[in-house]
């Protein structure tokens, strides 16, 4: 191997699929929180990425978003579905891309559900704000780096391995498959 990897001691690749990938997904979003949102087309004065909260992860692995109907993004999603999702969890860990499709509605009993009163910020008229509209993205794939065993694990290998001049990396990645 013709990489970083060709000192590793330890298999630090494993691919994810159906309910680990699901699983995954939940465990880095429950960390993250929020992550970099980005569509394949620019409007106007928008690049096409901006950071989102997910206010929700299904037991299928859908994640659902909250956004105003006349913004850059949904006017983009409506042109073409396809998203890309970036999260980091931590400094060193919890990182996950996802490759997914859009649909945008106004379900409000959706829009309820994830509703917290923070978000008026936003909808300055509350629930009922008629610009609101839920955003789902069903993933098809994705990519993980992660630790094995935690970020405190995977510092004293580093520091081990730093002192013995060995690689001890605690890291673990690969692709999910939904």
């Amino acid at each position: 191997m013709d990489s970083i990897n060709k000192q590793q001691p330890e298999d630090n690749l494993e691919d994810l699929g159906a309910r680990e990938a699901v699983n995954k997904i939940k465990e880095i979003v429950k960390i993250a929180q929020t992550c970099f949102f980005c569509t394949t087309v620019s409007t106007g004065r928008s690049s096409g990425a901006r950071p989102m909260n997910v206010r929700q992860v299904d037991g299928k692995g859908n994640l659902w978003f909250l956004s105003a109907n006349d913004s850059h993004k949904n006017e983009e999603l409506a042109l073409d579905p396809s998203v890309k999702l970036y999260f980091q969890g931590s400094p060193h860990s919890d990182f996950l891309q996802l490759n997914g499709y859009a649909t945008i509605s106004t379900n409000k009993a959706k829009i309820k559900e994830l509703w917290k009163p923070v978000i008026k910020t936003w909808f300055t008229e509350g629930v009922d704000d008629p610009r609101i509209t839920v955003i789902k993205i069903e993933p098809y794939d994705g990519y993980y780096w992660d630790t094995k065993h935690g970020n405190a694990v995977a510092g004293i290998k580093m520091l081990i391995g730093a002192a013995l001049g060995k690689t001890l990396d605690d890291s673990i990645e690969g692709t999910l498959n939904l």
